[in-house]
């Protein structure tokens, strides 16, 4: 067990490599419009938002999966600094038992003809939020690229 009873290995880590600058991929992140495009998992559409990407203020996504009931995600932007790095807290407002604040953070690094996004979420209650949190972001970082073609 690690610090605060947190089980190991409970922070996530992506890696995706994108074939546009880190300006571009930074600021189709945090724009409002391109984000309501691409973001959650395959077949998932917001249905409403609440996102200006500044350090302190409060962001909130509804969220419709393909099946069943609209849910929502917020937290606060805890550092924007463009073009290299993001991070917020991620909340559930209809938490499951599992659920606690994580924080994401964001890393665009620039890579011979493009853009490396790293990121690294948690720390995760369970293994089995920490899973479902794995796939949500693998299918989101596919959509995310998509929209960047």
């Amino acid at each position: 067990m690690g610090d605060a009873g947190q089980p190991t290995g409970s922070q996530l880590h992506l890696e995706k490599i994108l074939v546009v600058p880190r300006e571009r991929a930074f600021a189709a992140f945090v724009d409002a419009e391109q984000l309501r495009r691409w973001w959650g998992p395959t077949g998932f559409t917001v249905q409403g938002l609440q996102f200006d990407a500044v350090e302190g203020n409060e962001y909130r996504i509804a969220m419709q999966p393909p099946a069943g009931d609209v849910f929502h995600i917020r937290g606060t932007f805890r550092a924007v600094e463009p073009p290299q790095r993001l991070s917020y807290t991620f909340t559930y407002e209809e938490p499951d038992p599992d659920d606690q604040e994580t924080l994401v953070t964001l890393t665009f690094e620039s890579t011979d003809g493009g853009t490396r996004v790293v990121l690294d979420q948690g720390p995760f209650k369970t293994a089995a939020r920490l899973g479902l949190h794995r796939d949500g972001w693998t299918e989101t970082l596919e959509r995310f690229e998509r929209s960047l073609v």
